[in-house]
Order: C-alpha cells, then sequence, then structure tokens
C-alpha cells in the first residue's frame, strides 16, 4: 500500500510524493524514477524490500504528475527537493537509489546531504556530460540524437520530441523481455510520466547536459553501481566512469544486460544497499 501526499516547499512549488510506511525499524530509501516516469516506489522490489525491513518513499520530480514544474533546475536541485520531503516526513537519514536518468539525482543527494544519505544504489546512470571524451559513444541513434537536440537548448529539444517516435531498438532482446515480465510496471509508470506533455522530459534532459551542480567525486557514502554491458541507452563506460571517480564505489557490470535488464539485480543490490548502510 503506497500513501501519496504533497509536500508544499518554501518557495510555493508542491512535491507529490509516495511512501510505502512502517515502523520506526525499517530504513527508509528515496526512489529516483527514470525519464520520463513519475515517482512511484518499484512494486517489483515491494517484497524484497519488506524483507529487508526497508520503507520506500519517492516523489514526481518537478514537473511530473502531481509535482509543480521548477524552471531552470538543475541535477543539484534534487538534493533540496528530498531533504523538503525528508523534513515534512521526519525522516532524519536515508538511502536512495535510482535507474536511468534517476542516479544522478541520487548522487546529488549523496553529495550534497553527506550527513543525511547513508547508501547509493546507481543502476545504468549516466556520467556528466564532461566526464567522458566521447560520452555519447555507445548510445543508439535515437537516444543520442534526443540528448544532441537538448543540448541546442529548449526549443531545439521540443521541436525533436514532438517529431520523433520512442525507437524500440533502444532496447536490447533482454530489456524487452524484461519489459515483457518483471518489469511491465514500468510501462504504466512511463505512460504517465508523459500523461502531461514533455515538460518534465525536457527539464530532464536539459539538466544531463548541462553542470550537474556538484561533483560525483565528493560522494563519500557507499555506492552501488550497477551497469548493463550492452545498454544502448547509457552504455557502459558511463557506469564504469563513475564506479573509478567515487572512492567509495564498487562496480557491478553486467555483461548480458541491458538499460531495463539491468534492474534484474535489484533485488541484490537492495541487500547490497541494507548491508552497507551506514546507519542500520
Amino acid at each position: 500500500m503506497i500513501a501519496e501526499s504533497d509536500v508544499e516547499l518554501a518557495d510555493g512549488r508542491k512535491l507529490h510524493v509516495y511512501d510505502t510506511g512502517g515502523g520506526a525499524d525499517r530504513l527508509p530509501v528515496f526512489w529516483h524514477h527514470g525519464t520520463p516516469n513519475i515517482g512511484p516506489p518499484p512494486e517489483p522490489l515491494f517484497a524484497a524490500a519488506d524483507g529487508l525491513r526497508l520503507r520506500w518513499l519517492g516523489y514526481d520530480r518537478p514537473g511530473y504528475g502531481g509535482s509543480s514544474p521548477h524552471s531552470g533546475r538543475n541535477v543539484a536541485s534534487a538534493a533540496a527537493d528530498v531533504s523538503s520531503i525528508a523534513d515534512a516526513l521526519g525522516i532524519a537519514r536515508f538511502g536512495v537509489m535510482g535507474h536511468s536518468g534517476g542516479p544522478p539525482h541520487a548522487l546529488a543527494c549523496a553529495a550534497l546531504l553527506p550527513q543525511r544519505v547513508v547508501a547509493v544504489v546507481s543502476v545504468s546512470g549516466l556520467a556528466p556530460l564532461d566526464a567522458l571524451a566521447d560520452w555519447f559513444g555507445g548510445m543508439g541513434p535515437a537516444g543520442e540524437a534526443e540528448l544532441r537536440a537538448a543540448l541546442g537548448g529548449r526549443p531545439a529539444l521540443e521541436r525533436y520530441l514532438r517529431s520523433s517516435e520512442f525507437d524500440p531498438e533502444l532496447f536490447t532482446p533482454a530489456d524487452h523481455e524484461a519489459l515483457a515480465r518483471e518489469w511491465s510496471w514500468l510501462n504504466g509508470i512511463a505512460a504517465k510520466g508523459l500523461a502531461t506533455g514533455f515538460g518534465g522530459m525536457v527539464d530532464d534532459n536539459l539538466a544531463y547536459v548541462a553542470p550537474w551542480g556538484f561533483d560525483p567525486a565528493k560522494v563519500t557514502a557507499p555506492v552501488l553501481i550497477v551497469q548493463g554491458g550492452s545498454d544502448r541507452i547509457v552504455p557502459s563506460s558511463h557506469g564504469k566512469w563513475l564506479a573509478s571517480h567515487i572512492a567509495s564505489a564498487e562496480l557491478w557490470l553486467r555483461p548480458g544486460d541491458g538499460h531495463i535488464s539491468a534492474l534484474n539485480s535489484g533485488e541484490s543490490a537492495l541487500r547490497w544497499l541494507r548491508d552497507h548502510a551506514t546507519v542500520k
């Protein structure tokens, strides 16, 4: 059962929040959703989280679902938003986990809220634009075109998104199998992420290709990087860079997995998070 509520921020915005609740013995874990999704925590991992005594939290990033837009937000903006949610719910310390577009935001929380974030799981996450000599290397043509459009600014990206369709070839056969089975939940979440238009997606993509507002190397909490070796949306070079530049990071490279099927390691990743959290 997920409880939904709105948190009002000092700047007048609101964030739509999801919370599975539970007793004081549960470790809170914030889920950071991908692009273009909304923020409910990952239903396929509910049973595993319950067994590990974890409390899932999530929120619609600004511009998605029930959350107000935040003009000009960068990746680092997520830290202040999550801090406000945690304050409103009386949560002092927590873990963070993200998939796809979520990991940069999860890492922002860890870098900018070091006294609050106890462990991080990044699945299929991007590295900063200036991290790699060939940041686009290994991306499928459609994914690369979308992010290159983002480099051209908001009007160019909006034109691209209005005129393009999702290319299923960005997903590997393992991805398509995961979406048809264990991770079919994502299909509905993505549809809801676009239900109110491209606003959240545009803001996400502009933030990915701009300066993030923090240095991933400043993260000191334990970090698990899970990356599919066959990922056509976020190539494995991104995960390798993150793992090599965050001193506290451990890399799980899954050669046969793509962007979605990497989530099949989610239960093991949650056990890792529980074991490595600096507050048990």
